[in-house]
């Protein structure tokens, strides 16, 4: 019984050192709060499983989600001090600067440009000119499905004046499917949960065949960007690497994904959408200079597309707000 009573209070002893040195490791994290364009959803599994795998912690940073409804709402938190970095689209990134915001982008998340427009085939909305007179859902008035439809619609000379503009929210493939609109705005990783849900026989249209520009950058404030390079280099080297893991281990994202995903109970459809998105992180750049390399000549060509459709009014410069010094492996 003495044998007994003294393992245990040599256990609770271990446990509490246990506790004891956490909680002083913990105390030594810098919080770090990302403002998302969105909800925790498969797509970002890599983010999501940061209690199961604690990339970030593993670089000193203590990792908060801030969940948003399109990259505006991401802006405005980042802009309003409620967020050090903003997971945000091109877009909303011009959008402020043409307000005059002082801000960096630091990091390509996704260079690749996943959105499209999608309508059912009876439809027969084959191309950006058939939109015309159409009712047209949109994640947000906030989000990059707005902006990329623009961009959609001045291909073929026209705008939002020409169609009718719903607010579907994230699951905006159920109006498309009820009836309730005639095309939706979306991305790839939607589409294809749409397909997994019964969209049926649909006609997409690419907006990266209008032109390919990234779809989602990191951005942060430039007074941020000056004071707090150090702490910034770490969170974009462990993003980087969760995002590599996510690549090397999509099974594994994909059942992590069941559990932290507010929309990840499929697990078959999780690996197709972590498949995806680990396709639009990468590019002939960064395959050349690493992950988050930012084409900053690309991004020049979509501020001038922007202003061209009437979406900002000013020349931006991307040269002067781009800066990838903090890219792992910069010195």
């Amino acid at each position: 019984m003495k044998r007994h009573t003294l393992r245990s209070l040599l256990a609770l002893a271990a446990l509490s050192l246990f506790g004891a040195a956490a909680s002083a490791q913990d105390s030594k994290l810098e919080k770090i709060t990302m403002a998302s364009w969105g909800g925790p959803i498969s797509e970002v599994t890599n983010l999501l499983v940061e209690p199961d795998k604690g990339f970030f912690r593993a670089r000193g940073i203590e990792l908060v989600y801030m969940p948003g409804t399109g990259g505006g709402d991401a802006v405005r938190n980042l802009l309003s001090g409620q967020a050090d970095v903003a997971f945000t689209d091109p877009g909303s990134f011009y959008a402020a600067l043409d307000k005059g915001e002082k801000l960096r982008a630091i990091y390509d998340i996704y260079p690749q440009n996943v959105f499209n427009v999608v309508s059912l085939k009876s439809a027969n909305i084959r191309k950006p000119a058939d939109l015309k007179g159409k009712k047209i859902g949109v994640y947000s008035l906030s989000s990059g499905t707005l902006a990329n439809l623009q961009l959609l619609l001045n291909q073929a000379g026209l705008s939002t004046r020409d169609v009718t503009i719903v607010v579907t929210g994230l699951l905006n493939f159920a109006p498309l499917m009820q009836g309730q609109v005639d095309a939706t705005a979306a991305t790839d990783t939607g589409l294809l949960v749409a397909r997994a849900r019964g969209v049926g026989e649909v006609n997409v249209i690419e907006v990266r065949d209008s032109l390919n520009l990234s779809s989602d950058l990191f951005v942060v404030r430039e007074e941020t960007y000056q004071k707090r390079k150090d702490v910034l280099k770490r969170f974009l080297a462990a993003y980087r690497d969760s995002a590599q893991w996510m690549m090397d281990q999509p099974e594994e994202a994909a059942r992590l994904a069941v559990k932290r995903a507010i929309n990840g109970q499929n697990e078959a459809v999780n690996l197709e959408v972590i498949k995806l998105r680990n396709a639009t992180s990468v590019s002939p750049l960064t395959q050349k200079n690493g992950l988050g390399a930012i084409d900053v000549d690309m991004l020049q060509k979509g501020a001038v597309a922007w202003k061209q459709i009437g979406l900002i009014e000013r020349d931006l410069d991307m040269k002067a707000v781009v800066s990838q010094d903090l890219l792992p492996g910069k010195k």
